[in-house]
C-alpha cells in the first residue's frame, strides 16, 4: 500500500496522522490530494460546501514596543520618533469606523509598552466594553502582550488573569505565537518568550475562564521541522485543555516589506498547502481560519484546503506597515468565495464553550457547532 493510501485510511477512520505523515503530504502530496483529504477532515465538523465570516478590526493602540522582533515593521522604541499611544477618545473613533462597516468584533494589538501595567489595560478595556456592550465583542490584547504586562506588573499569569476577568475580559487572542519553536524564537524574537512560557500563560487564561485562540505565521526562514514543532506542541496543548479548548486556529503569512530581515513572500500555493496540513494535523480544532488580511481574496481558496472561516478586516496597522493591503469591497471578496461553490454566512463572534467532544478523534457534536457559530 502506498504512503498516501495509508494516510487516507488513517483520516477516514479518525486516526491521527503523525509528523512523518504531515511531512510526506506537504512535500509530496499533490494539491488535489491535499484538497480531498482536508475537505474530508473538515466535513467531520462542518458542511464541506459552507463557510462563515466576520467583519472586524484590529485596533493598534500603541506602536511602542521593546521586544525588537526583526520581522516587525510596526514597532518603535520608546525614544524613537513617531511613537504613539492612543487615548480613550481616539480608540473610540477607530471603533466607530468599524461599526460603520457593520463590524462585530474588535481585536486590540499593540506592543510591549514598558510603562503600561496590566491594571491600566484592564481599566481601559473595561471602559470601552461598557460603551459598546450592546454592539461588539472584544479580544483584549494578545497572549504575548499579556505575558509582558504580567511580568512588568510583577504578577504571575494566574494573578494577571484574575485581575483581567473581573474587569470583564472574555478573550485574549493567541497572537504573538508566530512559530512556536524555541530555535526560531531565539533567532528572531529573543525579547519575547519561550514556547513553554507561552503555553503556561495561555493555560492560566483558560483556567481562569478567559477564552483564547491559536495562531501561526509562516514564511520567514522557518524549517519544516520548526513548523511541525508548532503544530505538534499545539495539538498536545489542545488535548490538555479539552474541557475548555482554544476556539480556533488562524494561520497567516509573513509580510516582508519594511522589516529588518526582509525576504520575499511565500506563494499562495504554499500557504494553501500548509492550511491543509494544519486542518489534517490539528484534528482537535473545530475552526481552521484562513487569512484575508495577508492573502486578500486568494485566502478564500483556503476554503478548498480545509479552512471553514475567515475575517473581513477593516484595518490592522501592524500588517499594513509590512505590506498588507486591505480592501473594503467586501462584496467582491465574498463573490470570489461564492464563485468557488461555497455558501458563505456572516456569523456572530464565537462564544465560550466547554466540551471535550470538540476533539475530532473523539467525535463531534454538530449541535455544539451550530450553537457556537450561530447568527
Amino acid at each position: 500500500m502506498q504512503q498516501i493510501d495509508i494516510i487516507t485510511e488513517k483520516i477516514k477512520s479518525s486516526q491521527r496522522i503523525d509528523r512523518t505523515d504531515a511531512a510526506f503530504l506537504f512535500q509530496q502530496g499533490s494539491d488535489q490530494e491535499l484538497i480531498k483529504l482536508a475537505t474530508r477532515q473538515k466535513a467531520k465538523f462542518h458542511p464541506a460546501d459552507s463557510a462563515t465570516y466576520l467583519i472586524m478590526a484590529i485596533v493598534n493602540y500603541t506602536n511602542v514596543c521593546v521586544a525588537k522582533c526583526d520581522y516587525c515593521a510596526f514597532y518603535r522604541l520608546p525614544h524613537q520618533a513617531g511613537t504613539y499611544l492612543l487615548n480613550y477618545e481616539q480608540l473610540c473613533e477607530k471603533i466607530d469606523q468599524l461599526c460603520a462597516y457593520g463590524g462585530r468584533l474588535v481585536g486590540f494589538n499593540g506592543g510591549f509598552h514598558p510603562k503600561l501595567k496590566l491594571q491600566d489595560y484592564a481599566e481601559l478595556f473595561s471602559k470601552l466594553r461598557q460603551r459598546y456592550a450592546d454592539r461588539l465583542e472584544f479580544y483584549e490584547m494578545t497572549v504575548a502582550e499579556f505575558m509582558f504586562s504580567c511580568k512588568l506588573s510583577k504578577l504571575s499569569y494566574h494573578e494577571g488573569a484574575a485581575i483581567s476577568k473581573p474587569h470583564g475580559t472574555r478573550w485574549v487572542t493567541g497572537g504573538g505565537a508566530e512559530v512556536l519553536d524555541n530555535g526560531f524564537r531565539k533567532r528572531h524574537s529573543p525579547g519575547k518568550y519561550t514556547t513553554e512560557d507561552y503555553y503556561l500563560a495561555q493555560r492560566a487564561l483558560l483556567e481562569t475562564g478567559i477564552g483564547s485562540t491559536a495562531t501561526m505565521v509562516i514564511g520567514f526562514d522557518e524549517t519544516l521541522e520548526e513548523r511541525l514543532n508548532h503544530l505538534e506542541s499545539l495539538r498536545l496543548f489542545q488535548d490538555s485543555v479539552a474541557d475548555n479548548p482554544l476556539t480556533s486556529f488562524l494561520c497567516w503569512t509573513y509580510k516582508p516589506y519594511n522589516t529588518e530581515i526582509g525576504g520575499q513572500e511565500i506563494t499562495t500555493r504554499e500557504y494553501l498547502r500548509w492550511l491543509a496540513i494544519s486542518r489534517l494535523y490539528l484534528d482537535n480544532f473545530v475552526h481552521i481560519r484562513t487569512s484575508v488580511l495577508t492573502r486578500n481574496q486568494d485566502a478564500l481558496r483556503g476554503l478548498l484546503f480545509g479552512a471553514n472561516d475567515f475575517d473581513l478586516p477593516t484595518e490592522d496597522e501592524v500588517t499594513q506597515k509590512a505590506g498588507a493591503t486591505i480592501s473594503h469591497d467586501f462584496s467582491e471578496i465574498l463573490a470570489f468565495g461564492e464563485n468557488q461553490g461555497f455558501k458563505l454566512r456572516e456569523r456572530q463572534p464565537f462564544v465560550l464553550h466547554k466540551s471535550s467532544s470538540l476533539n475530532a478523534h473523539k467525535g463531534f457534536n454538530h449541535e455544539t457547532l451550530a450553537h457556537n457559530a450561530e447568527l
